[in-house]
């Protein structure tokens, strides 16, 4: 039988398992993964990764296993040919890397303009994740390119997010709710025309 621990104690001398970390390829912990461990073409066990990517698998008869890797958003992960021996939890480390699921992102591509509907660039874009209580919480920065567009890739969620523009003095804000996986579009009108100086 299968059980998460991120504190085990006691082992069974004639079962082993295996520990370690989940992350996505930018180093981030991925909590709520979901680690299987299969042998002879039958699931062995079962865990789920705990909010820093940690998990333990125990309770597994010695032999070799695959174990895959599975989360919300992010393509699914296989370590093949690990072999579990009596004892402690074989660790594996974070070397459990799991990419983005392009399939289940959320993308959105959106322009900068000025007033008059020419194209911004090289215009700072920052980008915030309104919550529910109307806060914001920063995510990044991104630069618009030679025509005024930027893009931005999320896991599917439904979220609600701000893009403020800042150039030249003046800044704009959009909001845009997304409810799925998809790709989106927006755009943030600077209230000048081009050329114009911001008023005092």
């Amino acid at each position: 039988m299968a059980a998460f621990c991120l504190l085990p104690t006691v082992y069974s001398q004639s079962t082993g398992g295996v520990k370690g970390r989940v992350r996505n390829m930018n180093g981030e912990a991925i909590a709520g993964a979901t680690i299987t461990a299969h042998k002879d073409q039958h699931d062995a066990g079962t865990a789920r990764s705990g909010k820093n990517g940690e998990f333990v698998l125990d309770g597994l008869q010695p032999g070799l296993y695959n174990f895959v890797v599975e989360a919300r958003g992010y393509a699914e992960g296989i370590k093949y040919d690990v072999e579990i021996k009596p004892g402690k939890p074989r660790d594996l480390g974070g070397n459990l890397l799991l990419q983005v699921d392009r399939g289940s992102q959320v993308i959105i591509r959106g322009s900068v303009f000025w007033k008059d509907g020419t194209s911004v660039p090289a215009c700072d874009v920052d980008v915030a994740l309104v919550e529910a209580n109307g806060q914001t919480k920063p995510l990044t920065t991104l630069t618009t390119g030679v025509s005024g567009e930027f893009s931005y890739r999320r896991p599917d969620a439904k979220a609600t997010y701000r893009f403020t523009s800042k150039c030249h003095g003046v800044t704009a804000k959009r909001d845009l709710t997304v409810d799925s996986a998809a790709i989106y579009t927006t755009s943030v009108l600077l209230p000048i025309n081009r050329g114009e100086k911001p008023q005092p």
